[in-house]
């Protein structure tokens, strides 16, 4: 069995994060393990507070998995500190970590900053060279290509100046009023556009770190890194369609829709 390590943060709620990693792993065939950044109290309302793993802790969980179990794909998420992001990059680059996908959490739905700005400095020079492919929303490429994007044109341009800069593919991901849906794929020199399935569900909590772990997974499997991302899409797009309706606020997706087996049965 093909494996993956995820590095992010804990959502105590289960939606995002660490438990979305782990669910979307396990439905998309690879064993899953984790390397915890930060835990967070939050829910589908939002986060009440976040405790930080100490670097010296968070390089100590990735060493026990590299040292006995070492990952087909790695995916990044959450990481909210230069001390983290040094720790990170450290230790992908002693192991000569493979299938890199970086989530870069900077910019939450709402539109609010969730890196400092020597942290998101620290990001874009330690963690974005290491990684295969990176995977920022419209805010996050507008600060990663220092450009202003409204238009399909603007992504190109954007994911081009990233992809350039950075010497990994990038995938831009539509949506925040742009393009609808569709995500667009930079990777040697090539553009490729997947058109998305825009399924009316308020119920989005997670779609980032779910998508880049579904990525990493079918990485780790073999799939081509186009393949990958067309095979991620559309188990987003079952996990949404399933309409799962939990919680007060925006909820999560139903990871484990097409759970076929005896043991997923409900008692009479």
């Amino acid at each position: 069995m093909k494996t993956v390590l995820t590095i992010a943060g804990s959502d105590s709620s289960g939606g995002a994060g660490i438990q979305a990693d782990l669910k979307t792993m396990t439905m998309n065939g690879v064993y899953a393990m984790s390397a915890i950044t930060a835990l967070t109290a939050q829910n589908t309302t939002g986060v009440r507070a976040v405790e930080e793993a100490s670097p010296e802790f968070l390089g100590q969980q990735i060493d026990a998995v590299f040292e006995d179990i070492y990952p087909d794909a790695v995916k990044i998420g959450m990481v909210a500190s230069c001390e983290l992001i040094r720790v990170i990059a450290d230790k992908l680059r002693y192991y000569r970590a493979r299938n890199v996908v970086l989530d870069p959490v900077m910019v939450a739905t709402s539109g609010s900053a969730l890196l400092r700005n020597d942290a998101v400095q620290t990001l874009m020079t330690e963690l974005l060279p290491l990684a295969a492919l990176v995977t920022p929303n419209i805010p996050e490429a507008e600060i990663l290509s220092g450009m202003h994007i409204e238009t399909a044109e603007d992504m190109v341009k954007a994911a081009e100046q990233i992809s350039s800069a950075y010497h990994c593919a990038v995938l831009l991901k539509g949506g925040h009023s742009v393009n609808d849906a569709n995500d667009l794929l930079c990777a040697d020199g090539k553009i490729t556009w997947f058109e998305g399935k825009r399924i009316d569900n308020p119920n989005t909590h997670g779609t980032g770190c779910t998508l880049s772990s579904a990525i990493a997974s079918n990485l780790a499997k073999g799939f081509t890194l186009a393949e990958s991302v067309r095979r991620a899409k559309e188990y987003i797009s079952g996990a949404l369609a399933a309409m799962l309706n939990l919680g007060k606020g925006a909820g999560p997706m139903m990871h484990n829709f097409d759970l076929k087996s005896p043991f997923a049965e409900e008692a009479n």
